[in-house]
């Protein structure tokens, strides 16, 4: 690619998108992990009123000492009681129940002399959550259940009330989707699928490719978040596709010393050369949700955000897997949906 036409196409001719009132018609919002995102998990406790609340202090000690929960750290041991019929105002957790749950004394659960089970009545079984609650809604279900103690994310919280970015960062946001919508427009207008891409430098909000989908018979891999990712590379002095017959694909070469060889691989812990390893802290804005495929070759391509637009039946980030979460990988990123959305799903029609 001719360097002089990444220069040119990324000077920053973009627009910082359109003004505020047309902000509102999309929504940045992030899309969580398996964990965050997931229904409360239930699992059964045996808890038993507490007759006698002056025996409170004392049974909370030595039932805590018989039956520790360290796997339920957000488990609170004592509730007030649910029913203001019943004689008792404090209800006790003694321990999990286990897959034989069933009717069982004080006897059977509390060992003596560990526990003087005076002042507490008849064990009955209670569902809890079987693990700490991680955003605000999850937190409001699992209480409902047994009391919790919660660890607020409020990050998490703000962007899932859409507070996460202000005006002026959504404005920026949908200037650089755009860029991508154009992208995906030209490749459209050249028979192929309808799939932009852009990734940006969000220090200093520079433009450092600018792909669309490539993929065919020949080169079936040339998704637009791969084109990207090679565009960057490229712009490093090293990548491995020739998008020569893509005038719409660009990038903004980086200013690498002449030691630096095209084609050379540069290892994770090498920075000689002052460059990120290939999207290292850069976010990718991209029309469709990436596939598998793009999803893995973003998380081994270090980048630091990605903000896509419409959902895809075979997306590998909100539909399904949520590789950029995933916590048995060695890198992870953050990843909204939303942005443009409308505009967005009128490209791809199976989007």
């Amino acid at each position: 690619m001719d360097p002089a036409l990444g220069i040119m196409e990324l000077r920053g001719d973009v627009k910082a998108g359109s003004p505020e009132g047309e902000l509102a018609s999309w929504e940045a919002l992030p899309v969580l992990s398996e964990q965050q995102s997931g229904d409360v998990e239930l699992v059964l406790a045996y808890a038993a009123p507490v007759l006698d609340k002056r025996q409170t202090s004392r049974l909370l000690k030595e039932v805590s000492a018989v039956h520790p929960l360290p796997a339920q750290p957000h488990l609170k041991r004592v509730r007030p009681s649910r029913d203001p019929s019943r004689p008792h105002t404090l209800e006790m957790l003694l321990c999990l129940a286990g897959p034989a749950a069933g009717t069982r004394s004080l006897a059977e659960l509390l060992p003596t002399p560990a526990v003087d089970p005076c002042g507490l009545g008849q064990p009955f079984l209670v569902p809890v959550p079987a693990r700490p609650p991680l955003t605000r809604d999850q937190f409001e279900e699992a209480r409902t259940h047994w009391p919790t103690s919660f660890h607020e994310d409020r990050q998490v919280t703000r962007a899932l009330a859409g507070q996460l970015f202000s005006a002026q960062e959504r404005a920026v946001m949908q200037g650089h989707m755009e860029r991508a919508v154009w992208a995906a427009q030209q490749a459209a207008s050249r028979g192929l699928r309808a799939v932009g891409a852009v990734v940006v430098d969000p220090a200093s909000g520079r433009v450092l490719a600018t792909g669309h989908d490539c993929s065919g018979t020949a080169t079936p891999l040339l998704h637009a978040a791969m084109v990207c990712i090679d565009l960057v590379a490229q712009g490093q002095g090293r990548g491995t596709y020739d998008l020569t017959h893509h005038p719409a694909c660009s990038f903004a070469p980086a200013a690498a010393p002449e030691s630096v060889r095209v084609g050379s691989v540069r290892k994770l812990e090498e920075d000689m050369d002052g460059l990120p390893y290939v999207c290292t802290g850069y976010d990718l804005y991209v029309t469709r949700e990436p596939c598998a495929m793009c999803a893995m070759a973003l998380v081994h391509s270090r980048v630091r955000r990605v903000f896509y637009g419409a959902p895809s039946p075979d997306g590998a980030l909100g539909t399904h897997f949520r590789i950029h979460a995933r916590p048995d990988l060695n890198h992870r990123f953050q990843a909204f949906r939303g942005v443009l959305e409308a505009q967005c799903c009128q490209l791809d029609p199976d989007a």
